[in-house]
């Protein structure tokens, strides 16, 4: 199968390994992984800022890029993922360049989203000993209804025993420019998110959305406490 890989800005800027992870991950699988140059910037940052109008330029661009090829698209970032997927509603006013959107939008998936639901997989042959706490992000499980995917994934992984926390469901307190904008609350949302983990004293974080994973990272350093953070594409190809 061939696929459009959509790499975010994020992986691209920061997280170099992740895109890596995620590609090599896809090919082991026996896709066959396509990455077209055009793409940008899916207009996220902007929108949540509430600069809509200013973003439709940025989602256009995106469209164009991806109307390269009709193969399905695959992001591992739940948070752009859902941003794509509410392109056709943002350009309702604009019936053809809404169609459009809405044709790219169908063929986009989270990665754990396609691997399981699309590909059928979730026995990948992935090790990595130790325990660990799941963070479902907010754009994953309430904007996409992908909840179960990922606990699938990792449950197949040898050696890795998942822990249940308090509040597992609720934010970490990013949310975009939201922890910019309401710094404070912002800052206790993610050192509750912490408290709960640390009570439970796992070897690793793992979640399907960078930018969460920042947050609480960051948070996790600023304590000192000793927890890896890895994205799930670094855990499935982990051996």
């Amino acid at each position: 199968m061939k696929v459009n890989f959509f790499v975010t800005c994020l992986c691209d800027t920061v997280k170099a390994n992740v895109a890596k992870r995620t590609v090599a991950l896809l090919e082991q699988l026996g896709c066959d992984v396509m990455f077209p140059e055009a793409q940008s910037c899916c207009g996220q940052p902007s929108v949540n800022s509430g600069y809509v109008e200013s973003s439709k330029p940025a989602m256009k661009s995106f469209i164009r890029a991806f109307e390269c090829n009709d193969y399905p698209i695959v992001t591992p970032a739940g948070s752009c993922a859902a941003m794509v997927k509410a392109y056709p509603e943002y350009l309702k006013n604009e019936p053809e360049w809404a169609k459009r959107a809405q044709a790219v939008a169908d063929r986009l998936f989270e990665l754990t989203q396609f691997v399981v639901r699309e590909l059928g997989v979730v026995q990948l042959g992935a090790k990595l000993v130790g325990t660990a706490v799941y963070h479902p992000s907010c754009s994953l499980i309430r904007k996409l209804g992908v909840r179960d995917e990922p606990l699938s994934l990792l449950a197949e992984v040898e050696g890795l025993t998942l822990l249940p926390i308090d509040n597992q469901e609720t934010c970490c307190g990013f949310g975009g420019t939201f922890s910019v904008k309401m710094g404070e609350i912002s800052g206790e949302m993610v050192k509750e998110k912490v408290r709960h983990m640390s009570e439970v004293t796992p070897d690793y974080l793992i979640g399907a959305d960078i930018s969460c994973l920042m947050n609480i990272g960051g948070r996790l350093h600023r304590e000192g406490k000793v927890i890896k953070v890895m994205h799930i594409a670094e855990v499935l190809t982990s051996c």
